[in-house]
């Protein structure tokens, strides 16, 4: 009976690759088709940029010719025609352009992708607060964090002193590692509890959208925690908290460094310059690691998946078929290991983010 039920998950696992991969190939462009109407060759690149990126729209399905997208509103202000709120159907996936705005299009357009109108002969890029595909994303995200722990608080609140049940039986231990082996050896026993509370939101955050980034499907599969304008945010918020809350030992030990020779501190302050950039190298690099690995690991799952329309391309339906169950294999085998980056990542941030809290509230010795 267990062998039966493995089988089954392996198979509907595979299917669900296999939707994916079909789901992001009919998101890329939306239109399969060349100027002048004959099928456009598969591009990996196109479809793989194109599946990490932002968008105005969420694609949800093909069914057919048909595509079922969620239009997204288009908040723009422009210098030249004021505020315009409108939803982004209105361009037509593209091909039109409504009350002077388009979608930039180009290979060496550097706003490709990007809402811009015309002035004059110039594209010219408005102030862009529009609700993408990302932002959704993002909500979604906030939603579903906030109904989690609010119902898990008010569990710890009617079953006080009990064992945890459900939910509370899941994340306890999550908390409690967070707590116990992050913050607690990184910040010290004295002051953890402050820090807790921002570390515990970092790191759910961090994983929950690393695991609904895995998801192939409607409201999973953006690249949230790929995005470096997001990853820059969460960097942000670390380098406020640490640096708001330096004391003086940490700022002595930038500007005045003890134990390092006299000669690296004067006449050229060489060792003071090195400590006050590390103050912004350390948010950079947080900002970098995440946004780098899951980036990677999208790009690796989603190359293996376009082997598939490659051989496809290349040999008929028996190659694209034979490419298939190759690429499935290779792509089952790295979804188990992006699920593991996906803790790991958040695990990282978290780590890091202690250890940077850590070292600003260090006490003298």
């Amino acid at each position: 009976m267990l062998k039966n039920i493995k089988v089954v998950l392996i198979f509907a696992f595979s299917l669900a690759l296999i939707f994916s991969a079909n789901y992001a190939y009919s998101q890329h462009g939306e239109d399969h088709h060349g100027e002048n109407g004959d099928e456009k060759k598969f591009n990996p690149g196109e479809m793989i940029m194109g599946h990490i990126g932002d968008e105005y729209g969420w694609h949800i399905m093909t069914i057919g010719e048909k595509h079922i997208t969620i239009s997204l509103p288009i908040i723009v202000y422009s210098k030249h025609s004021g505020l315009s709120v409108f939803m982004s159907s209105k361009f037509h996936h593209g091909h039109s352009s409504y009350k002077g705005f388009h979608i930039a299009e180009g290979e060496d357009n550097p706003n490709k992708g990007k809402v811009v109108e015309f002035v004059g002969e110039t594209e010219v890029r408005p102030y862009d607060i529009s609700i993408t595909k990302n932002t959704l994303s993002l909500f979604f995200s906030i939603i579903i964090i906030l109904w989690i722990f609010i119902s898990v608080a008010k569990e710890y609140q009617r079953r006080e002193g009990q064992a945890p049940k459900g939910l509370q039986s899941f994340l306890e231990p999550l908390i409690l590692f967070v707590r116990d082996d992050i913050a607690k050896p990184a910040i010290g026993k004295k002051k953890y509890i402050k820090y807790t509370p921002f570390l515990l939101s970092i790191f759910f955050f961090i994983l929950l959208n690393n695991l609904l980034g895995l998801v192939p499907f409607f409201p999973g599969g953006a690249n949230l925690t790929g995005n470096i304008a997001v990853t820059m945010v969460l960097a942000m918020f670390t380098f406020v908290i640490t640096t708001i809350n330096g004391n003086r030992n940490y700022w002595k030990h930038i500007f005045n460094t003890p134990g390092v020779p006299w000669w690296l501190k004067l006449p050229v302050p060489l060792m003071p310059l090195i400590e006050f950039m590390s103050i912004f190298i350390k948010p950079f690099v947080l900002m970098i690691r995440l946004f780098a690995n899951i980036t990677a690991g999208h790009i690796v799952a989603l190359g293996f998946f376009s082997l598939i329309f490659i051989f496809g391309e290349m040999g008929g339906v028996g190659a694209g078929i034979g490419g298939g169950v190759f690429s499935v294999v290779f792509t089952i085998f790295l979804t188990f290991l992006e699920l593991l980056v996906a803790l790991i990542q958040a695990y990282v941030f978290t780590l890091l983010s202690a250890l940077y809290l850590g070292m600003a509230t260090e006490e003298h010795h």
